[in-house]
This record gives structure tokens, C-alpha cells and sequence, in this order.
């Protein structure tokens, strides 16, 4: 028999089920995998370059930061804790969730009066949550915080 008269070999039904099953196993573990942010013991990274422990404030929630990490009319998202905290004026501070209301996508900056989420473009305003530009049509849900002798916490 010549090379071309073989008969062709081809993986069995089982082999390919069993194939795209592995791969699909490891492309879940891959994206549930830690980083090192998150693997750190709910320490939060401080613009100051100090850390917070996480601990809780007197009688409130998870210490995020101090009211001086937050710009005036801007922001910082706060990924671990999956929440955004703005200062739109001089000594307000409102907080929303981070997880943008169209597709889920985490929002990436906070410039220009708007919260803005990567994957669509959407934007939402930094003092309501509401949107300023689909795609997204529900506004950013607030998330309570307390601000209590220049530390900004998760309310309890």
C-alpha cells in the first residue's frame, strides 16, 4: 500500500467530548484563579502607598480608605471590595457598585465627572451612579459606606 492508499485516522466521538471537556475545566480554574491582590488578607493598597488592614472602623463596616485617597472630583475603585467611592464635591462621598449594570464588566477609571466601564463604553455619573452614556440603561446601585474621622468604611 502506498502512503495515500492508508485509511485516515480520526479521533473518536469520546477523545473530542473528553478534549474540549479538560480544556473547558481549565479555562474555568484559569479564570477563577487568585492574584496576589486578592490573596492578600484583606489588606487594601492605599494611594499613599500605605495599607489598609481591612479592619473595621468603630462600630462600622470594612475600613476602605482615608477621605484624603479620594480626589475631589474623582474617584477610586476599590476591586476586592468590588466598589467605586467618589467625591464629586468638597467632603461628599457616595460609593456604587463597581460592576457596570450592561454586561458586568468591572469599571476601570473615574475621570471627568463619570464612572467608565471598559468593555462598552458606558458611563455613569460620579454623584447618582446614574448612566450619562449607554450602553447601559439602570444606574450604578449605591453601596452605603460611613465616613467617620477621615476614614471612609463599608457600612455594616
Amino acid at each position: 500500500m502506498s502512503t495515500s492508499q492508508d485509511p485516515e485516522v480520526r479521533p473518536g466521538r469520546r477523545t473530542v467530548v473528553t478534549a474540549a471537556g479538560a480544556a473547558s475545566v481549565a479555562a474555568v480554574l484559569t479564570a477563577c484563579g487568585g492574584s496576589k491582590e486578592a490573596a492578600d488578607s484583606g489588606r487594601v493598597k492605599q494611594t499613599d502607598g500605605s495599607e489598609a488592614d481591612g479592619s473595621r472602623a468603630d462600630g462600622g463596616g470594612t475600613v476602605l480608605a482615608k477621605t484624603t485617597d479620594i480626589p475631589e472630583g474623582g474617584g477610586k475603585i476599590f476591586t476586592r471590595q468590588k466598589v467605586v467611592v467618589t467625591q464629586p464635591t468638597a467632603g461628599e462621598f457616595k460609593a456604587f457598585s463597581s460592576k457596570c449594570t450592561h454586561m458586568g464588566c468591572a469599571v476601570s477609571s473615574v475621570t471627568d465627572g463619570t464612572i467608565n466601564c471598559p468593555c462598552h463604553g458606558s458611563k455613569f455619573d460620579m454623584a447618582t451612579g446614574s448612566v450619562k452614556v449607554g450602553p447601559a440603561t439602570e444606574p450604578l446601585p449605591a453601596t452605603p459606606i460611613t465616613v467617620q474621622d477621615g476614614s471612609i468604611s463599608l457600612a455594616s
